[in-house]
């Protein structure tokens, strides 16, 4: 399952690295804020590849941006801010493995919570 998360974050950082915007922002994103955001776009593109399979590269990354900035715009950063904080955090690589341990982290939250809840049954 980590190998998983690994892979996602791989693809993520390639796209991240693709995509470049001009500087309005420059103000880094603390690391509590920076897993939960990371992480809604690990779930984002997770569900977005698992139900596009058929679409073409292209279609898919331009869709799959779209998705990152709902993302941005539910936790009110921007795209500039986001970008910023990761080159930042992948730079600095004791404070990367820091983020990245808490993202794993709350993915196993997540898989905890997820067990533990009950499972609504239509009625018949």
């Amino acid at each position: 399952m980590r190998m998983r998360y690994v892979m996602m974050i791989i693809f993520s950082v390639l796209i991240m690295v693709a995509c470049k915007t001009k500087n309005t922002n420059n103000t880094l994103l603390p690391i509590n804020s920076m897993k939960l955001v990371l992480w809604d776009i690990l779930k984002a593109d997770e569900w977005y590849t698992q139900t596009s399979i058929r679409d073409t590269l292209h279609k898919r990354l331009n869709e799959n941006f779209q998705i990152y900035e709902q993302v941005f715009q539910i936790h009110h950063v921007s795209k500039k801010q986001f970008y910023d904080s990761y080159k930042f955090f992948e730079t600095h690589p004791d404070q990367f493995k820091t983020l990245i341990d808490s993202v794993i982290a709350v993915g196993d939250r997540d898989k905890v919570i997820e067990k533990s809840s009950p499972i609504p049954v239509s009625p018949q």
